[in-house]
């Protein structure tokens, strides 16, 4: 039988459900406390594995009524069932008019009782009419045939259990006593007319059989229809219902699990590992024999094979990656060993050393597949709450098709993950609401507020974005070519005709470091000033700039080299006053920007006689033409440059290479 559908009524938040459409696999989704875990524990009282029994109305009756509303027959549990073609010939078999039911149903309430009906069940066939014709004919050729009998007391008795037939064949509403008195009434007849050697026709006596035919059929529907019921409810599938699954030990002891299995006394770690030696094959007895006759070769034999086996299932239904499950002998222990053979180490560790995700994927698997294979899950409907709760999505999802291709079981589940919905099979999707008035509530239709129709919507986006692939469009790089700086022009410095040459240093860009303050020259020595040619600093070349250029850069020119003057005839002025020259004026420049105009270089010109030094005031030099800055994305750190400090040790390291060329000449 498959379950068609259900309905849950007076049971804890739930006052009635509604009735709730069940395919192969069923997923109820809903929000915390909605009441779809009411759902799951409802439907397994009606036929757990360990036996139906009475709920408790303190515990389960819904808290906002009256317990005085609870009675042994308040309705719990209603379930429709669909039949396929054997057992419906199996149910008419045992009762005829059943032939043609496609559908049963089975109930229970708060006692521990369950009542099973038919739908479609065809009433009992009696033709009132017919039967009243067929009385009238009978009893009057009774009576003719009793005028014929010679004893007197044949006779008598013969009409007098004609009266009886006659009354007993008066149609009732209830079939089932009418059916009984008339049986009794027939026989009755029959028994008389044998003792009084009467006969009636050959039609006549066929339409007696007839009737006794019709009160047969009748009175044998009671005991068949209470054979059908039977017979339904012991067709019913057992309900296993799972929100937590017991750990299964990585190291168990092999003796121990013998010895309290015989006692019938296994803890549930140890039902779990009991589980998992039947997945694998192991005979846990014959293990312990081999120990005994100290064969550890064919035990190790054994329990290879057994890691292969578990090994390739694994691989199989867990798509995170390649596993392998090795079994490993310790004298009376067992081990249960997983290592990643793919890894850049094989490193084995004990199952309980897995991850939660893996451990409960491992135990899901084991725990099912020995029970679904010959257990007490074989044909069972599996209610499983929350399933996959510690699994990755992806992990999930391969739950969830392990569920629909692995079981030949019905499955109802409740979820919250997207990946455990089927949105290729919306038709399996229902939705849990709860209100004040109503209580949990069911739809087929899959509606409900936002937070109960959020898994379904993103379960259907994440498919729509898995079959329609994103196109992603290849930008081209673009590459910037900066226009590259040109330096202003240089324009020489006037000479000064002195004995003593200065050389006038070009004033910086104007910046935020302290004004240069005047220099003074000190008076030469010598009798007579030499020519000096300063090299002026290189002018720098300016780096195109680039689409993300570094913090800028000032450049410094470098000190000037000074070259010793040819020997000349010394003319001793009379009087020589210390010249006294003033530093330029700072010329007015652009703000900084990333690359700086390059110095111009400045040439002192000796005079062509030499003449009486006099006071020269050095001439500013025009504003540098400020260089259009290329703009940078990149800010552009403010700039610690003591260019002024700079420029003045260069003036004084020039004075004082001019008066240590006077002084050697």
């Amino acid at each position: 039988m498959r379950l068609a559908s259900f309905q849950i009524t007076n049971f804890r938040s739930i006052n009635d459900s509604g009735l709730i459409d069940s395919t192969q696999i069923t997923a109820i989704l809903g929000r915390n406390d909605s009441g779809k875990s009411n759902l799951l524990r409802a439907l397994h009282s009606l036929n757990p594995a360990e036996g139906i029994a009475e709920l408790s109305p303190i515990k389960d009756f819904p808290r906002h009524r009256r317990l005085e509303e609870c009675t042994g027959d308040t309705p719990v549990v209603f379930t429709r069932w669909s039949l396929d073609e054997g057992e419906q010939a199996e149910l008419a078999a045992i009762l005829p008019r059943a032939a043609g039911v496609r559908h049963v149903t089975a109930s229970r309430g708060y006692a521990a009782a369950r009542s099973a009906g038919f739908e479609g069940l065809g009433a009992l066939s009696l033709d009132v009419s017919d039967t009243k014709a067929k009385v009238r004919k009978i009893v009057p050729a009774v009576k003719a045939a009793a005028e014929k009998v010679a004893d007197e007391a044949a006779k008598a008795a013969l009409e007098q259990e004609t009266d009886v037939f006659d009354a007993a064949m008066i149609m009732s509403p209830d079939y089932i006593k009418w059916s009984a008195g008339a049986i009794k009434a027939a026989q009755a007849l029959r028994k008389a007319l044998a003792v009084s050697g009467a006969e009636l026709s050959d039609k006549q006596d066929q339409m007696l059989a007839e009737l006794e035919e019709t009160a047969l059929s009748i009175a044998n529907d009671a005991p068949a229809l209470e054979r059908a019921q039977e017979w339904v409810i012991g067709k019913l599938p057992r309900f296993v219902y799972v929100d937590e699954y017991p750990a299964l030990p990585g190291r168990q002891n092999i003796a121990e699990y013998l010895g309290r299995e015989g006692w019938g006394q296994l803890t549930p770690e140890q039902r779990s590992f009991g589980k998992l030696c039947k997945v694998a094959g192991l005979d846990l007895r014959q293990l312990q024999a081999l120990l005994d006759r100290n064969d550890q070769a064919t035990r190790n034999q054994l329990v290879n094979r057994a890691g292969s086996v578990v090994t390739a299932e694994i691989r199989r239904i867990w798509k995170d990656r390649a596993l392998k499950v090795r079994f490993n002998l310790d004298g009376q222990y067992l081990d249960t060993l997983v290592s990643d053979p793919n890894a850049a180490y094989e490193v084995e560790v004990n199952l309980e050393e897995r991850s939660r995700g893996f451990q409960w994927f491992f135990s899901f698997y084991v725990a099912f597949f020995a029970d679904t294979r010959g257990g007490n899950a074989e044909d069972a409907v599996l209610l499983l709450d929350e399933p996959g709760l510690h699994l990755h999505p992806h992990s999930q999802a391969d739950l969830l098709a392990h569920l629909e291709k692995d079981f030949g079981n019905q499955i109802v589940y409740t979820t919250h993950s997207p990946f455990m919905v089927p949105a290729h099979r919306l038709d399996a999707v229902r939705t849990a609401s709860l209100s004040e008035t109503a209580g949990t509530t069911v739809s087929n239709a899959a509606e409900g507020d936002e937070r109960t129709l959020f898994p379904l919507k993103a379960a259907l986006a994440l498919s729509r974005m898995a079959s329609e692939p994103v196109k992603q469009e290849v930008s081209k790089p673009v590459v910037a070519t900066p226009e590259p700086v040109k330096p202003a022009p240089a324009k020489p410095a006037k000479s000064a005709k002195s004995a003593e040459a200065a050389a006038v240093i070009p004033a910086p860009a104007k910046t935020e470091a302290a004004k240069p303050e005047p220099v003074k020259a000190e008076p030469a020595k010598s009798e007579l000033a030499k020519p000096l040619a300063v090299e002026s600093a290189k002018p720098m070349e300016a780096a195109p700039a680039a689409v993300a250029a570094p913090a800028p850069v000032i450049p410094v020119p470098e000190p000037a080299k000074v070259v010793a003057p040819a020997k000349a005839e010394a003319v001793k002025p009379e009087t020589v006053e210390p010249a006294v020259v003033e530093s330029a004026k700072p010329a007015e420049a652009a703000p900084v920007a990333v690359a700086a105009p390059a110095v111009a270089p400045v040439e002192v010109l000796a005079p062509a006689t030499p003449e009486p030094a006099k006071p020269v005031v050095a001439e500013s030099p025009k504003p540098v033409e400020p260089v259009a800055a290329v703009p940078v994305a990149v800010a552009a750190e403010p700039v610690e440059a003591p260019v002024a400090q700079r420029v003045e040790e260069q003036a004084v390291a020039v004075s004082q290479q001019v008066e240590r060329s006077a002084e050697v000449d």
